[in-house]
């Protein structure tokens, strides 16, 4: 191959595909991600392999499953002492590769042949970004703010950064996409809007205000026995997050008068057209680089949001509310224009797709697919038309984690013991989700369509048993003994 082609990987924080235009949403306004969507291969049915940041975030940089890459299936923590909640996760990434991810990663493979790869935005993978292949990065703190944030770049010291951090990173991704105009090497420019994400409060106020919540329509299975979901603590959460439970400043602490789900759902679609913004000005900033068409640009997110379907709350189980995620693919001139609807997509599939695409080898270690034989229009779907999900806790079961199947009409699941990852409930749940796309029919053990029901159990016990988890020293999510109970690094951890 002449020339390998850049790439894009811009990866919004929460975004399910319900939420969107191209995916159907018609009360939500995203032109530029459905302009996107008009010039690439959409996958109709594309999931996360782990809905939560931080495992979602290393499958798709590592090409393989959490259990795999980091040995466990939610976030990082640290003990707070007392503050607020229990926990918090680390406001730095470690400048150590550690022990997750132990296998090459995409931008590793990517600077073996000659790419310059940069990391905008947030981070949220355990190593930093310089330590699994990046040459640059500009991350903001993980403390889930927008205003009062501050960056890290190239791995200094953190320097605060005036308004919006959004409106911050986007600066320096027009600014990168401008320099790379004069620059001969391909580049990897993995750029992760944190929208619609919360703190839903911490917006500017053109999206505060955009949606009127009287009008909002709310999604099939929000409501339950006649009632709407309603919660306290998850309002608060949504609203400030971190500013609410860690740092308990007055404003965050009390829900708004007359706050309610319709209010809520109002904001996660302003905090939507906000990303949407962002991906507008990047394609934008592509096109005046001139280098669109020499570049491949992913769509996606690392998950979705149960925004109260379900009468639940934020991500991590098997709900088409947290696991459905949008994926587009573009690549002008290469890649026909299309709407994929025989196939699932998955995170871990992006790897081996991209390395295909720029005539790379894909990695032994790799457990996605290469999606490139749809992209180019020669097959609708693959052999393996299936994708497996893990999550860090269950809907239905305490103290228990969910495993999942999701083929293009149905989604089979079962449980596991949290600690042990034993096998707990074999028929957890089972959708038809063509006939039953709110999952409101729980078809498990009733023996309606059995022959598909033994199948997918099979082949999700099978993959369970199959699957490796990595069980080394210090892969446990408890970073506590590297960072203090603000999440910051102890002496000797931190960036020079």
């Amino acid at each position: 191959m002449a020339q390998r082609p850049n790439i894009i990987i811009c990866l919004c924080d929460q975004l399910r595909a319900f939420a969107t235009g191209c995916y159907g949403n018609s009360a939500v306004h995203t032109p530029h991600i459905d302009r996107l969507a008009g010039g690439s291969v959409r996958f109709a049915t594309a999931v996360t392999n782990n809905p939560v940041c931080m495992a979602a975030r290393s499958a798709l940089i590592s090409g393989q499953y959490s259990r795999t890459c980091n040995g466990h299936l939610g976030n990082d923590y640290v003990d707070t002492g007392g503050k607020g909640w229990s926990t918090l996760e680390p406001e730095w990434p470690e400048p150590d590769r550690g022990a997750c991810l132990p296998e090459t990663t995409l931008p590793e493979v990517l600077a073996a042949a000659g790419y310059e790869s940069t990391a905008i935005g947030k981070w949220h993978i355990r190593p930093a970004p310089e330590a699994i292949g990046f040459q640059h990065s500009a991350l903001p703190l993980n403390n889930h703010r927008h205003t009062r944030q501050q960056f890290m770049v190239d791995g200094a010291a953190p320097v605060a950064a005036e308004g919006f951090s959004v409106e911050r990173e986007m600066e320096m991704v027009e600014a990168f996409l401008a320099d790379r105009a004069s620059r001969t090497a391909p580049f990897l420019l993995y750029y992760n809007i944190m929208p619609p994400h919360m703190p839903l409060g911490d917006m500017p106020e053109q999206y505060l205000t955009m949606y009127a919540p009287e009008q909002i329509p709310l999604r099939a299975n929000v409501v339950r026995a006649g009632q709407l979901p309603v919660s306290e603590e998850w309002f608060k959460i949504y609203l400030w997050d971190y500013v609410y439970y860690h740092y308990r400043e007055p404003h965050a602490l009390e829900r708004p008068a007359g706050f309610d789900i319709r209010a809520l759902t109002a904001l996660y679609y302003g905090a939507v057209t906000w990303a949407d913004a962002m991906v507008g000005r990047m394609l934008r900033a592509l096109e005046n680089s001139g280098l669109a068409e020499d570049t491949i640009v992913v769509f996606t997110a690392d998950h979705g949001d149960n925004l109260g379907s379900h009468h639940q709350w934020n991500k991590g189980v098997l709900l088409e509310e947290s696991i459905r995620v949008p994926l587009l693919f573009c690549w002008p001139g290469r890649w026909p224009a299309a709407v994929n609807r025989g196939q699932v997509a998955s995170l871990i599939d992006i790897m081996p797709t991209l390395l295909d695409a720029c005539g790379l080898a894909q990695p032994a270690h790799v457990q996605g697919q290469s999606l490139l034989p749809i992209l180019r229009g020669d097959r609708d779907a693959l052999e393996r038309n299936w994708a497996f999900i893990e999550t860090s806790s269950s809907s239905a079961e305490k103290g228990r984690t969910e495993i999942g199947v999701r083929t293009p009409r149905y989604l089979y699941g079962m449980s596991l013991e949290a600690d042990s990852h034993a096998l707990a409930n074999r028929r957890l749940c089972f959708y038809d989700l063509q006939r039953d796309p709110y999952q409101l029919d729980n078809m498990a053990a009733s023996d309606r369509v059995l022959d598909i029901e033994t199948q997918l159990q099979q082949r999700l016990f099978d993959w369970h048993a199959q699957t490796p988890w990595l069980k080394v020293p210090d892969c446990d999510p408890d970073r506590t003994r590297w960072f203090d109970q603000d999440g910051m690094p102890r002496q000797g951890r931190a960036y020079a």
